[in-house]
């Protein structure tokens, strides 16, 4: 193991909190020893993650701030220490290594007092490393027992899982693409596709799919991904979902995978806890509203629109349901006959805990036929 490792993954820590870069970016642009490149992963991950309650950890044994750089050296070793389990001297001698020279004195000083103490913990946000904010809105969307399994078990690296053509996608949300079970021949819209894992999956069932997202870049994700899966798209639109360019009742199916808030994908990004704001929740769901809205408008009589997301707040999933129930008391809810859901209002949802995957909510309907229709 090369004993700059840890001056590596400071490093890149640093990019990720002075300069706002995102974790899995910094990482894959870094040319990283071969014999390193995993526990610098680790470590960049980890700290990322755990940043919170590794400065509960360092803060007391510390009288002034230090620089960025130390600080995340610090966090390094404490991340070491008492969640890698790491032997003590390993962890203080090499992260002491790593420090600058002027600096090696105080970090080994810290360590060393971080390495003998037993954490006691001011608040469950705190342990768990997440914003107050986060912890407490799921708390009372969710209750604090599942809330906190859901928000300890994404501070773990989340699994990688590819399907048959090659394409990785978390299992939850290969489970919302069987969900839509598009019919062979039907017209197919997925309004959010892009990067296109759910679009192209869809696309193996000899339904007609088209393909939207409102990002040209994202559109062309999806184009790109059709092609390295071998997947026939009927199109792929760049297009903004609440103005579609779509004549109204075109589609037998829509699948609504809307923009969210992320909450229940926070094990896949390491950073995203540390950007998503409170605000951002009422957004995306005045959002996914309107995105809701066109879906209906959209889909033919008797046809099926599906709400998805990868987030747990009650503003983003049994909200939504609501909100269907109040404008659309015709639509029928269908069931989610499949016990790898569990039960959420008239929707479904899986959390974290439930199968080591991402989170998700997912609602399906039909909409009503028209009358006089005969069905």
């Amino acid at each position: 193991m090369s004993k700059n490792a840890r001056a590596v993954a400071a490093k890149l820590l640093d990019r990720v909190e002075r300069d706002g870069a995102y974790a899995n970016l910094v990482l894959a642009s870094a040319e990283l020893p071969a014999r390193d490149a995993g526990l610098i992963t680790e470590l960049v991950y980890g700290v990322t993650r755990m940043r919170r309650a590794l400065d509960h950890l360092i803060d007391g044994f510390v009288s002034d701030p230090p620089d960025l750089t130390t600080r995340n050296l610090l966090r390094i070793g404490a991340y070491q220490l008492h969640l890698l389990d790491t032997p003590a001297y390993a962890a203080v001698s090499e992260t002491v290594e790593a420090a600058p020279r002027h600096q090696r004195g105080f970090v080994n000083a810290v360590l060393r007092r971080v390495a003998d103490m037993e954490p006691a913990w001011p608040s469950d946000a705190v342990r768990l490393s997440y914003p107050d904010w986060l912890v407490e809105r799921l708390e009372a969307d969710l209750g604090a027992s599942e809330a906190h399994a859901a928000l300890g078990r994404m501070n773990q690296p989340s699994p990688v899982t590819t399907r048959p053509d090659g394409y990785v996608q978390d299992l939850a949300s290969q489970w919302v693409a069987e969900l839509v079970d598009p019919q062979p021949g039907e017209k197919v819209l997925d309004m959010c596709a892009g990067p296109g894992g759910k679009a192209t999956a869809l696309a193996g069932s000899s339904a007609n799919v088209v393909a939207a997202d409102h990002r040209r870049h994202r559109a062309m994700l999806v184009a790109a991904n059709a092609a390295k899966t071998a997947s026939s798209l009927a199109g792929v639109v760049a297009a903004d979902g609440c103005h579609p360019p779509f004549r109204p009742h075109s589609f037998d199916r829509v699948l609504v995978d809307a923009p969210c808030s992320g909450l229940g994908v926070l094990g896949r990004r390491a950073d995203a806890r540390w950007r998503v704001k409170p605000n951002d929740v009422e957004e995306l769901a005045h959002l996914q509203a309107k995105l809701v809205r066109t879906a209906f408008d959209l889909v033919r009589p008797g046809g099926v629109v599906i709400y998805s997301v990868c987030t747990m707040t009650k503003a983003e999933t049994a909200a939504i349901d609501e909100l269907v129930a109040r404008e659309h008391p015709d639509a029928k809810a269908v069931p989610i006959d499949d016990t790898r859901w569990r039960s959420h209002g008239r929707g479904a949802l899986i959390l974290p805990q439930d199968h080591n995957t991402d989170a998700m909510f997912v609602t399906k309907y039909q909409a009503r036929h028209h009358a006089g229709s005969g069905q």
